[in-house]
């Protein structure tokens, strides 16, 4: 009877105990939920940017919406072969293998502004550019459905006035007028993990040495085009890009073709390779878009069989520590 009487009091503190404990853990649990909850709203707030929209700061010819980080040189070599249509005489064009090269250093100095500098074979031709990223892709807090950047170029042409029969001595300015300008607005969207499209508008100022587009009675420098390009990306360091370049009517140069071009891209970490096939010769912006010259059947269009092997390679560097 005496264990009894302390047993049943036992037995009851037990029981209240353990329903208190119950209630207390209920609210500890209820606290997590929300505080799950408020982390979930919290992720739902963020603003998840688009990345690799395309694999390079490159497409092919042309620049893409890309940029290299901060802090990041990029050594890249380009290079074009002479035209498929010489046959093996010249082994498809590859007996020209110092045909046409161009060799450029480009640097991040931010996240979103880079710069370069280059010089080409090609009508020995010295060029730099800055390229701004205004706009970037998004969704979340921020809904933005493209990228857009602006990019400046500027080349200058470096071949003596003989070449283009020009007298050295000419005064008149033709001979110091060898600055050509291009401006472009980059707008370019990932719809999906292996699938991108770009668009270029672009406006060409061409210098008097090289370009020398006759119209309405003058000279007119002065190109309007509009560009659009594509990557696929098939598999994880693979992709195929395109790029293809429309002079605006009225706008264009009637002695030049549209510039297009298609080629295999492949990463190797440090090192970007690209296998390409181009009916253009040049390796600036005004040379591709507004010389790719029609009349010539060795630099033509795909109609005339003007197509050329090329390969682009590219190699970058982190220049001190990684910026935030």
């Amino acid at each position: 009877m005496l264990s009894m009487k302390f047993l049943l009091p036992i037995t009851v503190f037990v029981s209240i105990y353990s329903k208190t404990s119950a209630q207390d853990t209920t609210k500890s649990d209820n606290g997590a939920g929300l505080m799950n909850q408020l982390e979930t709203q919290e992720v739902k707030n963020e603003t998840m940017y688009a990345t690799s929209t395309f694999n390079y700061t490159h497409i092919i010819n042309g620049q893409s919406v890309e940029n290299l980080p901060a802090r990041v040189l990029d050594v890249r070599i380009e290079h074009r072969f002479g035209p498929l249509n010489q046959g093996l005489y010249n082994f498809l064009g590859l007996d020209y293998s110092a045909f046409n090269v161009r060799i450029g250093f480009d640097y991040g100095i931010t996240n979103n502004l880079m710069v370069g500098i280059g010089h080409v074979g090609w009508q020995k031709t010295y060029d730099a550019f800055f390229k701004l990223k205004i706009l970037k892709q998004s969704k979340g807090t921020v809904n933005m459905p493209f990228t857009l950047s602006f990019v400046p170029t500027i080349s200058i042409n470096t071949l003596k006035p003989t070449t283009f029969g020009y007298d050295a001595s000419d005064t008149t300015g033709t001979k110091k007028d060898r600055a050509s300008y291009v401006f472009q607005i980059l707008i370019a969207r990932k719809f999906s993990e292996g699938f991108s499209l770009q668009l270029m508008p672009t406006y060409v100022h061409a210098d008097n040495i090289s370009f020398n587009h006759y119209k309405d009675g003058a000279y007119n420098r002065d190109v309007f085009a509009l560009g659009i390009a594509g990557r696929q990306k098939i598999s994880k360091r693979m992709s195929i890009n395109a790029e293809y370049y429309y002079q605006l009517p009225g706008n264009e140069s009637s002695t030049a073709t549209n510039a297009a071009s298609f080629g295999l891209e492949i990463g190797t970490g440090g090192h970007v390779f690209e296998l390409l096939f181009t009916n253009a010769i040049g390796l600036t912006e005004k040379s591709f878009i507004s010389e790719t010259d029609r009349t010539d059947k060795t630099n033509g269009g795909f109609d005339k069989h003007g197509l050329r092997f090329g390969f682009n390679i590219s190699r970058v560097f982190q220049l001190g520590k990684k910026h935030k």
